[in-house]
């Protein structure tokens, strides 16, 4: 079972290194250039085979786009995909909008604490998750893909992979770079991960 997955492009959040979480941030010209070369990526890589891909987006603005943009790339109509909720980026509460030298001026004890135990933090704020909850629900995903699939999401959700499927250290999985100008391929019943 194959799952190539797309981080969205870049916003300038993510330019200016801010928790993004669920806001929803559009992309910026990078990240639209980012979403058409994964495009490109994709159909060089599945050529004739890409009519037996799924194809699902977060519901997140920036994944749509990016989902768009992709499918556009592939020469595919850029509307024909489904979403899923469960595909949202993690919640960092009341955090989202700040960067983390930002928060350290503010409540520094926070951000040590989640500095030793990053995997298991919750940040505060209402419906706020850590990464172990988010790998409850992309775990409840990853079961549910009965066919190829192509997926736009988030750095977190990825790192949920890594750690879900690729067998990394809770440490390793939620420190590791996403890049957004790559594609994962990720073969579920070999347990294999990696970037094209």
């Amino acid at each position: 079972m194959l799952i190539y997955m797309v981080r969205h492009g870049q916003t300038d959040w993510n330019a200016e290194g801010r928790l993004q979480g669920q806001k929803d941030i559009p992309l910026n010209a990078n990240g639209r250039r980012q979403a058409t070369e994964n495009g490109r990526r994709l159909a060089e890589e599945l050529g004739d085979t890409v009519s037996a891909f799924d194809f699902v987006a977060s519901p997140l603005g920036r994944t749509r786009e990016t989902m768009e943009r992709l499918r556009a790339a592939m020469g595919l109509d850029p509307t024909t995909y489904r979403t899923d909720t469960r595909l949202v980026e993690l919640s960092f509460g009341d955090w989202e909008g700040s960067t983390i030298p930002e928060l350290q001026r503010v409540t520094p004890d926070r951000v040590e604490a989640r500095a030793l135990s990053k995997w298991d933090f919750i940040p505060p704020g209402r419906d706020a998750e850590s990464y172990e909850i988010l790998s409850w629900r992309v775990g409840a995903w990853l079961t549910s893909v009965d066919r190829p699939t192509i997926c736009v999401s988030h750095g977190g959700i990825v790192r949920s992979v890594f750690r879900l499927i690729g067998g990394w250290s809770e440490d390793e999985a939620c420190d590791m770079n996403v890049p957004q100008d790559r594609v994962l391929k990720i073969d579920r019943d070999e347990g294999a991960v990696g970037w094209l």
